[in-house]
């Protein structure tokens, strides 16, 4: 699977109480899941999708040895 980290996304319609205008250079975070715990690899791709497009998240920095920690979290096999 290829990601491209450099596509202009842009900002989503307004919704709900989300404004655009809210928002700040901040951290982010990304939360993809099934509702009714149901296991794809669809899941896998969007997730890896979002964390690709989180450069902002601090995880590629000056040091290339080291990281913040970020990643995916995937339930281990029975």
């Amino acid at each position: 699977m290829s990601v491209s980290k450099t596509s202009p996304l842009g900002w989503p319609q307004p919704q709900g109480l989300w404004q655009p205008s809210h928002e700040k250079d901040a951290c982010g975070v990304g939360f993809i899941a099934h509702l009714k715990g149901k296991r794809s690899h669809d899941i896998i791709q969007k997730t890896l999708t979002m964390n690709a497009h989180m450069d902002h998240r601090g995880a590629s920095g000056s040091d290339p040895a080291t990281g913040d920690g970020a990643g995916i979290f995937v339930q281990m096999p029975d």
